[in-house]
């Protein structure tokens, strides 16, 4: 039997396996289930990773293998306007770090930081069994997973790291809140003439925000909200009315642009767990909420979702005694089901705000954007706090292994 069964085997699911195996040993023994393992197909996808979620990286030795890949956002534009207006006046700045010496945080692709990750299970010799779960079971025992080729693998702690349709958070019959946005997120890299200087910019739109985060070198990835049946017909366009689309929203400021890679679009959607936890069982990641993209967050909660696990699981293992045991299970539950409500919430609200589009109410936001920039304190204690280096900071997040 297993100390951790860990089902899932993106970001998530392969750092924390990885910080077990770092932290206790091959003694521990950790599996991860995934049928995809070494074999996902490249994605446009790219991820904002803030300085808690760089200290998480350290510590697990990945951040040496990525540094390079990575891009670090120097300072971050905000603007609040209609897809024509000839002028979209920035109400928000930021460019100050969220620590000394280092960068607001740093943009990477899903498949670079994966493939790394991937390459170090190997290395420290984590179980991997390719695989998709069939039916979970748990008690007060054990937890056991059956696979669709009928194998059987059994835990003393599940681990949910497997997506917001996740198997495991279902046998649990854990229900979520949440609904439906209606829109869907159009991401592509896109190439141009211009050199970004690592400057982030977040265009609100009355159909969503429309980001151009910089990438290494003179590329860009795009994040664009649309509503889901006009992202779809963005999706069937050529390339050259894709790029005029993506000017008309973004301007001509980066010079000419063109597509690195055809784009792709991902439903969004709100959707928070009622419970973290079950008999032996945690979730994390998506598994556990799924958030608006607006803020940057979604892969920055799972690594804080990890690192606050690692954290509850460290001191019953260190003293001999049962992982998957409730008192480590409800401090995990503690320590991430308010913060999650919380941004899931801000980002929730902050999208009700925006795709409003009435002039009085934009008058307000716009006021209040321009308040808060005048104000450097303040804009020093969002970036912390979406640093992930505000109030109870797990272990990982400090670039140790507890």
């Amino acid at each position: 039997m297993r100390d951790v069964l860990v089902v899932g085997g993106g970001i998530a699911g392969l750092s924390f396996a990885l910080a077990l195996r770092r932290s206790f040993g091959p003694d521990f023994a950790v599996s991860v289930i995934d049928g995809e393992f070494g074999a996902r197909l490249p994605s446009a996808r790219a991820s904002a990773l803030t300085a808690g979620s760089r200290r998480v990286l350290e510590a697990l030795d990945i951040w040496p293998r990525i540094e390079s890949d990575a891009q670090p956002i120097l300072k971050m534009t905000i603007t609040d306007s209609r897809r024509n207006d000839a002028v979209r006046p920035e109400f928000l700045h930021f460019d100050m770090p969220a620590e000394p010496g280092a960068a607001y945080a740093h943009m990477i692709h899903n498949s670079d930081l994966t493939s790394a990750l991937e390459q170090e299970i190997v290395a420290n010799g984590v179980d991997v069994i390719r695989g998709h779960a069939a039916r979970i079971v748990v008690s007060d025992r054990k937890a056991s997973v059956r696979l669709m080729d009928g194998r059987q693998i059994e835990a003393s702690l599940l681990v949910g790291a497997d997506g917001a349709f996740s198997r495991v958070r279902n046998a649990l019959n854990i229900q979520t809140i949440g609904r439906d946005y209606g829109r869907s997120a159009i991401v592509a890299t896109m190439a141009h003439d211009v050199d970004h200087e690592g400057c982030a910019t977040q265009h609100f739109l009355p159909a969503g925000p429309f980001a151009m985060l910089p990438l290494r070198g003179r590329q860009s990835s795009i994040v664009w909200t649309e509503r889901t049946d006009d992202a779809a017909a963005a999706l069937r366009l050529d390339d050259s009315d894709f790029i005029e689309q993506v000017e008309r929203r973004f301007g001509f400021s980066l010079g000419p642009l063109s597509l690195v890679d055809r784009p792709a679009a991902y439903p969004l959607r709100l959707q928070v767990s009622r419970r973290f936890i079950g008999t032996r069982t945690a979730l994390i990641g998506d598994a556990a909420r799924v958030i608006h993209p607006l803020a940057g967050q979604g892969l920055n909660l799972a690594f804080r979702d990890l690192a606050a696990l690692i954290d509850c699981v460290a001191q019953p293992v260190r003293l001999g005694l049962d992982p998957g045991g409730p008192s480590c299970l409800e401090g995990y539950q503690r320590a991430r089901l308010f913060d999650s409500v919380a941004m899931a919430a801000a980002t929730d609200g902050l999208h009700r705000l925006f795709a409003n589009d009435l002039g009085p109410l934009r008058l307000l936001r716009d006021m209040g954007l321009g308040l808060v920039d005048r104000a450097p304190r303040l804009k020093r204690a969002l970036i912390r706090e979406a640093a992930g280096l505000q109030g109870q900071i797990p272990t990982l997040m400090r670039g140790r292994l507890p």
